[in-house]
């Protein structure tokens, strides 16, 4: 039995890639390229668009069309692209930062507007790229370089502000379930309207050297540890301290931005005639 490789999606002379040995971007990048060939997305109709930091990078060694943009803005940019060509498959790539730190406002209006994009944001808790400062999503109490007694904000749900500001599809894996990931970047794909698909993946460098998750296979430890699948989450009285559903959240099918609309241009031509 063959299985997809993705490999016609990516740029084979840039490779290696550059990020750290346990990141998740990389597995990101596998499942996504996995679930491109397997849903028959052609590099010409497809979109990749992405902003400032380690995630940013993934362009670099894609084959699709690509756009990389100013940081926080990519969701604005990818707007621009699907109001214009609806017919096109359009990517956005973020981290943390990107997408509700610096981005939160487009990620909200983005949701509200449930504009047909796929979102997958690796959510690493912190500025990995530029040190290990802290982000909107650094749970409370943990150490970053810039919280060296502990960060006493409160951190983002990135899943729940996509759910409540509209999004139709929402779900959160982990580079621990490859298979897994690929299969929600896959019904998020398919599905019409703004879809969210957030991988936990703590940034072993910056964030895991501060808060004793030092190597990646800590890391996939811990997120074995306190990732529970959203069903049995769910039957949960008191989930334990930092534990986290994963798998599909949301799955609804309000109109998207460009059906809505075509029919308010179809009602005003009428209107006129």
């Amino acid at each position: 039995m063959s299985h997809a490789t993705g490999i016609e999606y990516l740029n084979r002379e840039a490779l290696p890639h550059t990020w750290c040995p346990g990141c998740g971007i990389g597995v990101m990048m596998g499942a996504m390229v996995r679930a491109f060939e397997e849903l028959a997305y052609k590099n010409t109709d497809t979109v990749v668009v992405t902003g400032i930091g380690c995630t940013g990078k993934v362009d670099d060694f894609l084959s699709t069309n690509g756009l990389h943009t100013t940081h926080g803005r990519a969701l604005a940019y990818a707007t621009g692209i699907k109001a214009f060509k609806p017919n096109l498959h359009v990517v956005v790539l973020m981290g943390d930062g990107d997408s509700v730190t610096i981005g939160g406002n487009h990620f909200i209006h983005a949701a509200r507007r449930n504009i047909d994009l796929t979102a997958i944001v690796v959510n690493n808790f912190n500025y990995g790229m530029t040190g290990g400062q802290v982000s909107g999503t650094t749970p409370g109490g943990s150490y970053t370089s810039t919280t060296v007694w502990g960060n006493p904000e409160r951190d983002f749900d990135i899943c729940a502000l996509a759910e409540t500001a509209g999004a139709n599809y929402v779900a959160r894996e982990t580079p621990l379930n490859g298979w897994d990931l690929k299969e929600r970047i896959k019904e998020a794909l398919e599905k019409k309207g703004f879809s969210l698909v957030e991988v936990f993946s703590p940034c072993p460098t910056h964030f895991g050297k501060n808060n004793k998750v030092k190597q990646g296979p800590a890391m996939l430890h811990w997120l074995k540890e306190k990732c529970i699948p959203v069903e049995a989450y769910r039957r949960l009285a008191t989930p334990g301290k930092g534990c986290f559903p994963i798998g599909k959240l949301v799955d609804r099918n309000d109109p998207d931005f460009n059906t809505r609309y075509e029919a308010l241009r179809v009602l005003a031509t009428a209107k006129k005639g």
